[in-house]
């Protein structure tokens, strides 16, 4: 049985075991606040914590030997300018998409003042504490700053990928230089630790099936259907607006500009989309993301290596849709209209602010809150993600998946553009020979 295989059993199982013990009410008694929910936690967290473990000396490696072996400043001046009109043209997109979906389908002009009153109230404390945090968000000043990391080494401790990747990007350049036998040195000693870094998540993986399905179970047994039913059309609205940039922007692209066969695309990395899912961070899918695009797509260690960390902390386009909705989503309630100008605000800030949106869970919300108070909606702010709270969770597992295809994408796209030879064909047959090769 494949590995992906397994991975959608627990998702699935996950999901009905989850909706059994809410409906059920066992989420109140002993034996499972005591017993199964830490355990569950446990195993799920545990998993996160084993992926995240391996992050930072798989991005140093494999973006070392990456960029190294790029062989000069040119080819790695063209590839990170292709990725990054890339990541910033597929997010205008998402954005706007979000936007058109939400002015058209109107998912705030619906909900009831009691509705509204009673849900800001019930997640007030958690608004509270966001809207907190993004009061004390760094200026664009601050952030562009802040990408030069005054030490690498703290910065890999905090896991902040965006400065430990533009250190490690000059680095590796810095190596191109160096005489031949002194670089072969370093190189070779990167490559060890790529290929440990590799073993280790072939072991972490085997774990997989077992830690989504606690994840899943913890996330629906917690919420359950009576938030969703809630908040039923902007969910929806977001859900649809998620799946049509996927298959539609993501598929297109795909099929003009890399020349794959979309279906086959979307079949071949479905193992990390269901990783994404269940963990909802784009940093900790980020080892198997790599794994996903060198086995079972073709894309070289290089590219890959390249593409995809920067893609786990510049390329929000899920992240960005959903601020798009919930902004009107907002206004709608609180019956504040937004002209052109206001959108288009909204379009420039969610694309800018999503560049620098930690590629962890629930970070969107944080970035939601600058992009309130862009458009004048600061007064609002605490309430309105009080609003939707309830949901964020379920859409962060779906929106991180689509940033996942996000960079997968952009990794073929740029791979293809570069001369490399991708895998076509049946999805079972590249998995096979890509490992033989």
């Amino acid at each position: 049985m494949q590995l992906y295989t397994k991975i959608t059993i627990g998702l699935v199982l996950g999901v009905i075991v989850g909706l059994a013990v809410n409906l059920a009410g066992f989420t109140e008694t002993f034996a499972w606040q005591s017993v199964a929910m830490p355990v569950m936690d446990f195993v799920g967290n545990a998993f996160i914590r084993a992926i995240m473990m391996i992050v930072i000396p798989l991005v140093v490696a494999s973006l070392t030997v990456g960029v190294a072996s790029l062989g000069d400043m040119k080819t790695l001046g063209r590839m990170g300018g292709k990725t990054v009109a890339y990541y910033l043209f597929t997010t205008s997109i998402a954005i706007t998409l979000g936007l058109v979906l939400a002015l058209m389908i109107r998912p705030g002009a619906g909900l009831s003042p009691e509705a509204r009153d009673s849900l800001a109230g019930e997640f007030a404390e958690q608004a509270g504490g966001a809207v907190g945090i993004a009061d004390e968000a760094p200026t664009i000043w601050e952030t562009l700053i802040g990408m030069i990391p005054s030490n690498p080494v703290a910065a890999a401790a905090e896991g902040n990928l965006l400065p430990l990747i533009i250190f490690v990007i000059i680095f590796a350049a810095a190596i191109t230089r160096v005489i031949p036998s002194r670089r072969e040195t370093i190189l070779s000693f990167f490559h060890g630790i790529n290929d440990a870094s590799m073993v280790v998540i072939h072991w972490i993986m085997k774990t997989a099936p077992y830690a989504v399905f606690a994840l899943i179970t913890v996330v629906i047994s917690r919420f359950g259907l009576e938030v969703l039913q809630s908040l039923a059309i902007y969910a929806g609205v977001v859900a649809i607006g998620l799946i049509l940039h996927a298959t539609i922007t993501y598929g297109t692209l795909v099929t003009v500009l890399a020349r794959l066969n979309p279906i086959n695309f979307f079949r071949r990395i479905r193992e990390a989309q269901l990783i994404a899912f269940s963990t909802s961070s784009s940093n900790a899918t980020l080892p198997v993301t790599m794994e996903v695009a060198q086995e079972n797509l073709g894309i070289s260690k290089s590219t890959s290596s390249f593409v995809l960390p920067l893609g786990a902390t510049i390329n929000m386009d899920g992240t960005a849709l959903y601020q798009g909705v919930a902004t009107v989503f907002i206004a709608q309630v609180y019956g504040f209209d937004l002209g052109i100008g206001a959108l288009l605000t909204i379009v420039l800030t969610a694309t800018l602010a999503s560049i620098g949106t930690a590629g962890v869970p629930s970070a969107g919300i944080i970035i939601l809150v600058l992009v309130l108070n862009s458009v004048g909606l600061g007064a609002q702010a605490a309430a309105g993600i009080a609003l939707i709270l309830g949901v964020d969770r379920i859409l962060d597992m779906i929106r991180t998946a689509v940033n996942i295809t996000g960079d997968l994408s952009c990794a073929a796209v740029v791979g293809r553009s570069e001369g490399e030879v991708l895998i076509t064909g049946n999805p079972k047959d590249a998995t096979a020979v890509s490992r033989a090769g």
